[in-house]
């Protein structure tokens, strides 16, 4: 149904969304998180690596595809004003260095100060930085969490991985807060950039429903 409203579009500029409310207390802890689904919904994301240049780190971190990796390179166009990525990580054998060269006034209000609390003072910069690339977040506001779930041309299976695997992210993130305050899910409603948003709660399928195969090329 929602790929009806879809038509024309092309497929890769259409974004699916999931909605989820929660019964919770207006205040208190809130649920956010970073995942990486199994069919990534932006792979765009440019990825500053802040390590030992001309090191095997480096090089991994390359190959992992970051966009900009050095020190003293970084330091540099980060104080001239160009900011040319959309995620930063500092290796820890370089913490030092991003100390003393003061850059937080600059990359804290954009979000970018890399640190321990926010996971991007790592010692693996590949892992860290495939996650990253591709990977989606979200949080809870008033009660709700929103997050692209997937693309237009996402076949039904690939929707049904990506959703299943941040529906039980979400539960594992609600359990770690349930000593701290009630939550459940209450409704959970999928939708696309310019379609109606469905509900996902209750039952769809029946013995007669087409296939999701047979759905994906209709």
């Amino acid at each position: 149904y929602i790929r009806a409203f879809e038509v024309g579009r092309p497929p890769t500029s259409v974004k699916y969304e999931m909605h989820v409310r929660l019964r919770t207390l207006k205040n208190g802890a809130v649920v956010r998180n970073r995942l990486r689904l199994p069919h990534p919904v932006d792979t765009s994301q440019r990825v500053c690596v802040i390590c030992p240049p001309d090191s095997t780190i480096s090089a991994a971190a390359v190959k992992a595809g970051a966009s900009l990796v050095g020190e003293d390179l970084v330091f540099d166009a980060v104080k001239a004003g160009r900011i040319e990525f959309e995620r930063c990580v500092c290796h820890v054998d370089s913490l030092q260095k991003l100390s003393k060269a003061n850059l937080g006034r600059i990359l804290g209000p954009k979000g970018l100060m890399p640190s321990a609390k926010n996971g991007t003072v790592v010692k693996d910069v590949a892992n860290t930085i495939r996650d990253m690339v591709g990977g989606s977040e979200y949080r809870e506001r008033l009660g709700v969490i929103r997050m692209a779930i997937g693309q237009l041309g996402y076949t039904p299976e690939e929707m049904q991985r990506n959703i299943k695997t941040f529906m039980d992210g979400l539960k594992r993130d609600i359990a770690q807060l349930s000593d701290r305050i009630s939550k459940d899910i209450h409704e959970v409603v999928l939708s696309s950039t310019n379609g109606p948003g469905f509900t996902l709660n209750g039952e769809f399928r029946g013995p007669n429903s087409v296939s999701t195969h047979d759905l994906s090329v209709l």
